[in-house]
């Protein structure tokens, strides 16, 4: 059992970690292309489809890798748990502000102001593929002891 629901936790984190590199390496750089007012309303179509998706993602990843390391004893489903869950306080504590000021922004008052705000959640979204990753690690670890 232990192995199934490890399995389903490395496969969640995996999920998490590539729609993060995605983000990172394809559609961030291709919205920064864009003129101002298209890359704002890019932006908030792109985060309101997506947040979601990867919230639940890290919400149940770790809640299967918390069961992993409940039934199976070892640390390291718990600190991949910790890793993909680290998502959520990143997200509110530090990401959310900008994300508020962004959806706050009217698409017809977007301009540099706007473009520079896009261009600072680039660089913190960025952390949670590093997360992501880091837990999809930590999960492959314990399920290969």
């Amino acid at each position: 059992m232990v192995t199934l629901i490890g399995a389903l936790a490395l496969v969640l984190a995996a999920a998490f970690a590539g729609a993060a590199i995605y983000v990172s390496v394809a559609e961030q750089p291709s919205r920064l292309l864009l003129d101002d007012r298209a890359m704002l309303a890019q932006w908030k179509s792109s985060y309101e489809r997506g947040k979601v998706m990867q919230a639940s993602l890290a919400l149940v990843s770790g809640f299967f890798g918390i069961a992993a390391g409940a039934l199976s004893g070892r640390w390291s489903w718990f600190a991949g748990a910790i890793l993909i869950m680290a998502n959520w306080p990143y997200t509110f504590l530090v990401i959310l502000p900008t994300n508020e000021q962004l959806n706050a922004t009217a698409d017809g008052a977007a301009g540099p102001a706007s473009r520079a705000l896009i261009e600072k959640w680039g660089g913190l979204h960025a952390v949670r593929s590093g997360l992501g990753t880091a837990a999809t690690l930590s999960y492959l670890w314990a399920l290969m002891r």
